[in-house]
C-alpha cells in the first residue's frame, strides 16, 4: 500500500512537473536562441489563463485551450518586434530590465481589465471525477493534461529536429556566424521561437486555469520557479530542461504531501544541490570559470 500511495505521488508529481515544462521550455527556446533572459515570459503564462477562462464563456472549454495559445502568440510577434529585438546584442542586463518592466505594465493592464479579485473556472464536466488505472485512482483532468504535455512536447521536438525550420534554428544557437554566412537571416526565426515560447506559457495557463487560483499575479509567481527549471536542466538544453521540470514536480509534489510547508524551499534546495555538484546543471555546456 505504502508502495502504490507513493508512485500516485509521482505521477501527481509528473502533472505538476508538466505544468513546470510548458513555461519553463519556452522560456529556454527564447534565451537559446536570442540571449534574452525574458522576465516577462510569466505575463504570457497569466494572459493564456485570463483569455481561456474569457474564451470558455463563449465557445466552451475546449476552443478556449486551443484558441488562447493562439491569441497569446500573436502579442507575442509584437512582443518580439518592438521590445526584444533592439536588445538581442545589447547586454543582457538592458534585456533584463525592460522585460521585467514589462511583466509589471502587463500585470497591472491585467487589473485593469479584469480587476484584482481572482476568477473562477471549472473543470469540463467531461473531464470530472477520476478513473481507476490497475489499482491506482487518477484525477480524469490530470490525465488530460500529462496527454496534452506529452503532445506538445513531442511537437516541439519534432519541429525542432525534423524540419528545415528546427536545422536552422539549432544551427543558429551553435554557430550563428556560419547561418549568417550562408545569407540565412535569423530574425525571422527568432520570431517564431518566441510565438512558439510565448504560447506554450499560454497554453500552461489555459490548461492549469482550472486548478490553480487565476489572479494577475500569477506570472510573477510561476516565472520564479520557471528559471529554477531552466538552472537545474542546464541552459540551452532542451532535455535537460524535460528532465529538471519533471524532477522538480516530482520532488515538489512528494514533498508537500510529506511535509507540506517545506514545498516551496525543496525546489530551491534541489536547486542547490545541482549546481552544487554541476554548475552548468544537469545537461547544460561546460562553464569553464567555474568547473
Amino acid at each position: 500500500m505504502q508502495f502504490d500511495f507513493l508512485l500516485e505521488q509521482v505521477v501527481n508529481g509528473l502533472v505538476l512537473g508538466g505544468y513546470y515544462l510548458l513555461i519553463a521550455l519556452g522560456l529556454s527556446l527564447i534565451f537559446s536562441v536570442g540571449g534574452i533572459v525574458n522576465l516577462a515570459h510569466g505575463a504570457f503564462y497569466a494572459l493564456g489563463a485570463y483569455a481561456s477562462v474569457e474564451i470558455t464563456h463563449y465557445l466552451g472549454f475546449g476552443p478556449a485551450v486551443m484558441l488562447s495559445p493562439v491569441v497569446v502568440a500573436l502579442l507575442g510577434i509584437l512582443f518580439e518586434r518592438f521590445i526584444l529585438r533592439r536588445f538581442y546584442t545589447a547586454d543582457p542586463i538592458l534585456s533584463l530590465l525592460v522585460t521585467f518592466g514589462v511583466a509589471m505594465i502587463a500585470e497591472q493592464t491585467i487589473r485593469i481589465i479584469w480587476g484584482a479579485a481572482p476568477l473562477s473556472a471549472s473543470i469540463p464536466p467531461a473531464f470530472r471525477g477520476s478513473v481507476f488505472i490497475g489499482d491506482f485512482l487518477f484525477s480524469r483532468y490530470r490525465l488530460l493534461i500529462l496527454a496534452v504535455v506529452a503532445a506538445a512536447l513531442v511537437g516541439v521536438w519534432l519541429l525542432l529536429h525534423k524540419t528545415s525550420f528546427g536545422r536552422v534554428v539549432r544551427a543558429g544557437i551553435q554557430r550563428p556566424d556560419m547561418v549568417a554566412a550562408l545569407g540565412i537571416r535569423l530574425q525571422p526565426y527568432m520570431t517564431a521561437i518566441v510565438m512558439l515560447g510565448v504560447g506554450m506559457a499560454a497554453l500552461g495557463g489555459a490548461l492549469f486555469a482550472p486548478i490553480t487560483i487565476v489572479h494577475p499575479a500569477m506570472g510573477a509567481e510561476i516565472v520564479t520557479v520557471a528559471f529554477v527549471v531552466v538552472v537545474i536542466g542546464g541552459l540551452g538544453s532542451f532535455w535537460g530542461v524535460v528532465i529538471a521540470a519533471l524532477l522538480v514536480g516530482v520532488v515538489r509534489g512528494i514533498t508537500i504531501h510529506f511535509v507540506p510547508a517545506a514545498g516551496e524551499a525543496s525546489i530551491y534546495i534541489l536547486m542547490f544541490l545541482v549546481l552544487l555538484v554541476r554548475p552548468r546543471g544537469l545537461l547544460g555546456e561546460r562553464i569553464e570559470k567555474f568547473e
